[in-house]
């Protein structure tokens, strides 16, 4: 592995602790006592004003005494001493400072003040920080442990990056008993410098980590963390479990999208589109990290055989499979034939394979060997339940045997405590998945399967902008910016619509009345039957003031109706400013379906798009998949298929399939509307009426908002919009394509940083210009 800019936190040469002392229980005498029980290889020098030696050795009372290069300086002293600390360290010329010590941003002004002073002084002589507040770093390999916890991790190729120190000596206490271990665990803290960015572009290329853990409360930069993650994910697999899922915020939505899609939906699209996957609980998360650690399986699909010798566990099993993105795989007639030959008459003859509760261990490999060789299977869970006449360590070597020489994974869940704690022990040893439930098993093949498919989503380059026909971005940046400067937050229909129409997104025309007469007219001219809906700026949901009247067939009932609505919008807002109504031409086919495409801005994501059923039951349906774009047609397909509303949109019954190459244009041109517009902050199509001959807008509100002064273009989005032509691909040995979309450095420092490691010269990559 070349330079990289945490070398010195991740693999330093010598280490300086501040705080290191003799007193039982504090924190520098057990990060001291840590790096020396680990056997750090490097020099280690205590640094304390109080004392003279620390745990045997010499200690220096400032870090210009030590009058050696430091690499890394560990900080475990009150928290008014860590500035000066800082600066002393930039003086000379430490590179790396982990601080333990808490007590900064979390802890009110003072501490704030104390972290400003700290990055000012870290940025003044090219420091990067870890934490503060967080537990350390180990690196087992190394020997380093430069952490206040108790145990030290065993060596491994599993690396776990939290922002929680409690997280980490838990899963720390856990893989001492399961036979885990790790290349990197790492704690962030309150991340003031380095963040999850960082820490990914590191172990992206670390040799030593063959995949990785994230566990995240928040993430403060969504460039970086998106372009570190998505640079390891495409090298190793990397897992996720966020906290803090449901936004218990009493923000006010304006359109159904805002009231309908939560911060955690875009952050599990983020995810998907990095290509990592997602767990949502600690167990999932162990589970995860027990698949990981064995034998570095990957799948090519999710469709999982079962072996058992118990029909219930089977069962449990075939649930929790109905339950995640997993299938049954479906077992050829070759195989059936095989295992009809080889297991008793009364196997259950399908999947699952029930080889009933007096299996022994031949039993066990000829059901296994036989599943492994169906072309249907991707994976295979082997089952077994102790009963009176099972033979649970012979079946459990015959297990490991096979699965050594398999190139599908063979996951094991052994049930039970005490009668097949040698068989768990003899995986652990072999280094085979074992679980102690079929669900947390399913689970961990999901995993596999979820990270082989978000591979995909991962590879998606946008095609470039424009493809079709240019829009009219300055005509609708026009139509915006008056709105904003009457100090208006949300579009009329017509301005709406006329924005959408920019886009070539094909809108019914729309006009508007002030009175009823004007009303009169504009249907006439447009034609019966009309749509009449009443006008202001003020009411967003028309439905919620009875604002809304459809099919209307006569000249006299546009004159009643117009009235109607402006008296009963008068009732029930008398505080709305109304200019009158809209009048727009009723749209009727025999075939069509609603649907509903909306725009969020996510306070770190920036904007996502929605799309479900549409209509008025939309958010009780809460029908609802969420993209990040920008989009290319393989991500809107992806989009639609994974709705409620999908099915509706085949042929069925006496109804034909909707026109879905013009529905996919509509997310196409709504992903290139939000990546140019960063005023949208909110927007509903609803209903968006396709059928077999094309689409057409009926109804549409925006919201927007003034762009951040000074803002780049795109500035606005997670992931940015790059031409074809401008990407640069990177290959592995193994044939692996890794994508690097260029952009500005002060935007995305980690990608110029991965690039800048990756050189023709190196053992595990090659460069080629795509």
């Amino acid at each position: 592995m070349g330079h990289h800019y945490l070398d010195h936190v991740f693999s330093p040469k010598s280490i300086a602790v501040f705080g290191a002392s003799n007193r039982t229980n504090a924190v520098g005498t057990i990060v001291f006592k840590n790096l020396v029980k680990a056997g750090f290889q490097g020099d280690l020098f205590p640094v304390n004003l109080h004392r003279s030696k620390v745990q045997g050795r010499k200690v220096y009372r400032t870090i210009a005494d030590i009058n050696k290069d430091i690499d890394l300086a560990v900080v475990a002293t009150p928290a008014a001493t860590v500035p000066e600390i800082v600066h002393q360290c930039g003086q000379v010329g430490v590179r790396a400072v982990v601080i333990l010590t808490a007590g900064f941003a979390e802890a009110g002004d003072a501490g704030k003040k104390l972290q400003n002073d700290i990055i000012e002084s870290a940025r003044q002589f090219g420091i990067r920080i870890i934490g503060p507040n967080c537990l350390g770093i180990m690196r087992p390999r190394l020997g380093l442990n430069a952490t206040f916890s108790h145990n030290m991790a065993r060596a491994g190729q599993l690396a776990l990056v939290s922002q929680s120190g409690a997280l980490c000596t838990a899963m720390l206490d856990w893989a001492q008993g399961h036979g885990v271990g790790f290349s990197t665990m790492l704690s962030l803290g309150d991340a003031a410098d380095v963040d999850f960015g960082d820490i990914l572009s590191y172990l992206a290329l670390d040799p030593h980590t063959h995949s990785i853990l994230l566990y995240i409360e928040g993430i403060r930069n969504a460039r970086s963390f998106m372009s570190g993650l998505r640079i390891a994910a495409r090298m190793k697999p990397v897992v996720v479990v966020k906290s803090g899922r449901y936004d218990e915020s009493s923000r006010v939505a304006i359109s159904h999208t805002g009231a309908m899609v939560g911060s955690d939906d875009v952050f599990l699209a983020a995810i998907q589109r990095a290509g990592a996957v997602r767990a949502y609980t600690i167990k999932q998360l162990f589970s995860a990290a027990e698949l990981l650690a064995s034998r570095g399986y990957r799948v090519k699909g999710n469709r999982l055989a079962i072996v058992t010798n118990g029909g219930g566990p089977g069962v449990m099993a075939s649930d929790r499979i109905v339950e995640q993105e997993v299938v049954m795989a479906q077992l050829n007639q070759q195989t059936i034939d095989s295992l009809n030959q080889q297991l008793p008459n009364h196997w259950s003859h399908g999947n699952p394979v029930d080889i009933l509760g007096d299996a022994d261990a031949e039993r066990y490999r000829n059901a296994v060997e036989a599943c492994l060789a169906d072309d249907n299977v991707d994976g295979v869970l082997v089952m077994l339940t102790p009963q009176a006449m099972t033979a649970s360590d012979e079946s459990a070597l015959a297990v490991i045997e096979i699965a050594q020489k398999s190139h599908k994974p063979v996951l094991t869940c052994w049930m039970g405590d005490k009668q097949v704690k040698k068989a768990h022990a003899l995986f652990a040893d072999k280094k085979i998945a074992h679980f102690d439930t079929p669900e947390a098993s399913v689970e961990a093949f999901s995993y596999m399967a979820t990270y082989q498919r978000n591979q995909q989503l991962l590879m998606q380059v946008p095609d470039p902008l424009y493809k079709s026909s240019e829009p009219d971005i300055n005509g609708a940046r026009l139509i915006i910016e008056e709105a904003l400067a009457e100090k208006r937050k949300a579009l009329s229909d017509m301005e709406t619509m006329a924005v959408l129409k920019a886009f070539d997104i094909p809108v019914v025309t729309i006009m508007e009345a002030e009175t009823a007469n004007q009303a009169l007219v504009m249907a006439e001219t447009l034609g019966f039957p009309v749509v009449m809906k009443i006008n202001s700026a003020d009411i967003t949901h028309k439905s919620d003031v009875s604002g809304v009247r459809l099919n209307i067939t006569t000249a006299a009932a546009v004159r009643d109706i117009f009235n109607e609505l402006v008296a009963m919008a008068k009732q029930k807002r008398p505080d709305a400013t109304i200019k009158g109504v809209t009048i727009e031409s009723m749209y009727q086919r025999a075939h069509s379906r609603e649907i509903m495409i909306g725009v969020i801005r996510d306070s770190v994501f920036g904007p996502a798009i929605s799309f479900g059923a549409g209509g008025t039951m939309v958010e009780i349906m809460r029908d609802r998949v969420i993209s990040l774009p920008p989009i290319n047609r393989f991500i809107a397909q992806r989009i639609i298929a994974g709705s409620k509303v999908h099915k509706l949109l085949a042929s069925f019954r006496n109804m034909p399939a909707v026109n879905m190459r013009e529905l996919e244009n509509v997310l196409l041109r709504v992903s290139e509307m939000v990546c140019e517009l960063p005023q949208i902050r909110e927007m509903d199509i609803n209903p968006l009426i396709v059928d077999e001959q094309g689409v057409l807008v009926v109804d549409a509100r925006m919201v927007i908002d003034y762009q951040t002064p000074g803002a780049q273009p795109y500035s606005h989005m997670a992931v940015h919009p790059y031409p074809r032509h401008l990407v640069t691909q990177w290959q592995m040995a193994d044939g692996k394509n890794i994508l690097i979309r260029p952009i500005r450095p002060e935007d995305a420092k980690i990608e110029q940083d991965f690039i800048r490691q990756l050189s023709p010269q190196s053992k595990y990559f090659r460069f080629m210009q795509a």
